[in-house]
């Protein structure tokens, strides 16, 4: 279908080239269309964005229910550190990622309150899943640590290596991940002695 494949081609330029560069008469050209034809499907560069932007959110959202419904088996340690790795290897791999969390850390300026909306459906829909997962995992809690606690730091980590995914290098985010993981499995985990 035109409009799939011209939300393909305008993601992927989005991306790379950001909103303002990213003109209809390129992502026309990248489509093999006229540019013109494009408003048959949208009826600025401003709905294809935000209609590429909004169907992100919800592949997120999906990408998040879809590995804990698949890993609820594992322990509460397995399924987050392998979601902080997953997550992070996710941007190099998936495009959906990279459009994703480009355009919410740098929205583009005329269209900032709109990304920030569907940014903060994302995150919000984020906190109760990753509460909730707390709440069913809460014996395996400090006791000191209450699930709400142990969720925000969680995601609070989460945006961090975001931060360093995007702005920093391999190496150093290899290496943060590990040591604040560490760290965060010791401070709300019941066994101390734990790190595995």
């Amino acid at each position: 279908m035109t409009s799939d494949k011209i939300k393909q081609k305008a993601q992927t330029l989005f991306t790379s080239h950001g909103y303002d560069a990213a003109s209809l008469a390129l992502i026309a050209n990248e489509v093999g269309i006229k540019k013109q034809s494009i408003y048959t499907h949208f009826k600025s560069k401003e709905e294809l964005f935000l209609q590429i932007f909004t169907e992100s959110v919800e592949h997120e959202l999906s990408f998040v229910k879809s590995y804990l419904e698949r890993n609820k088996s594992l322990s509460l340690h397995d399924i987050l550190n392998m979601f902080l790795n997953e997550y992070l290897n996710r941007y190099e791999k998936n495009a959906n990622t990279r459009f994703f969390l480009k355009t919410s850390f740098f929205p583009p300026f005329r269209l900032e309150k709109n990304v920030k909306l569907g940014s903060e459906k994302f995150v919000n829909e984020l906190e109760l899943i990753i509460l909730s997962l707390f709440q069913y995992h809460s014996t395996v809690l400090n006791s000191d640590i209450s699930p709400e606690t142990a969720s925000l730091a969680y995601l609070t980590m989460l945006d961090g290596l975001f931060v360093e995914l995007l702005y920093g290098i391999p190496e150093r985010l290899t290496k943060r991940k590990t040591e604040s993981w560490n760290v965060y499995w010791q401070g709300i985990s019941m066994n101390k002695g734990e790190l595995r």
